[in-house]
């Protein structure tokens, strides 16, 4: 089994894992509640009718069901890209469970070939999901795609790891990171400046971030520098 095929195996294991045992918004996990960096986005789109929102690697709709909840009394439209069985199986039945199910495209598809189309969307959501890509040059592909497909006034709003780290808590001994795209955090920084150097950013924040995974049913901590990136499209203005 190659290095790509052995991550993303584990990675699916994790997540199988955890969609299984936690419910959506459900205390214990880190699918209690939104990103809140996303919910301070939303009413920037005041007015905008209809709303296109992309959100890439959405798993169960931890960020695009309370957006669909937002813009319930408007017209637009959520299109949740995912790859993973379980996350679109779990999607459609939380998006039946939040009443949103109408404003919810469900796509199971790679992040990294899913077509978008220029100038489509308002706002483009990518929450863990870019480093999760096969390589850097198709996360450089993915971050012109999202560019490219944002709407004059767009949002692109980004989160993504760096510097990941993986520490056998038991042992001490220090594991090869699961990350498909592990790059310094200067470098990752630099790459999203590049992807939107005539945009205008919003919000940019790093933080060290630990927490307790499970990899073949043992404990595993997780070190890694989070990024998050938000830029509005004034380019064309």
């Amino acid at each position: 089994m190659d290095r790509i095929a052995k991550i993303r195996l584990e990675e699916k294991l994790y997540h199988d894992h955890c969609y299984e045992k936690f419910a959506l918004f459900e205390k214990g996990s880190w699918l209690y509640k939104p990103v809140q960096t996303v919910l301070d986005i939303i009413p920037y789109f005041k007015g905008v009718e209809p709303l296109e929102v992309l959100d890439l690697g959405a798993g169960v709709g931890r960020n695009s069901i309370p957006i669909a909840e937002a813009i319930s009394i408007r017209t637009g439209c959520i299109t949740c890209v995912d790859l993973l069985d379980s996350a679109i199986e779990k999607l459609k039945e939380y998006s039946k469970i939040y009443q949103v199910e109408d404003r919810i495209q469900v796509v199971k598809q790679d992040i990294a070939t899913f077509q978008i189309k220029p100038n489509t969307y308002d706002f483009i959501i990518a929450v863990s999901s870019l480093e999760h890509v096969r390589t850097e040059s198709e996360l450089d592909y993915v971050l012109h795609g999202m560019a490219e497909g944002t709407k004059q006034k767009g949002i692109n709003c980004i989160i993504i790891n760096s510097e990941v780290e993986e520490v056998d808590i038991k042992t001490g001994l220090h594991l090869e990171a699961q990350m498909e795209v592990n790059l310094r955090t200067a470098d990752m920084t630099n790459k999203l400046k590049k992807a939107y150097q005539s945009w205008s950013v919003m919000k940019h924040v790093v933080k060290p971030l630990e927490y307790t995974i499970e990899r073949q049913g043992k404990p595993v901590l997780m070190k890694t520098k989070a990024i998050t990136y938000v830029v509005k499209n004034d380019a064309r203005l």
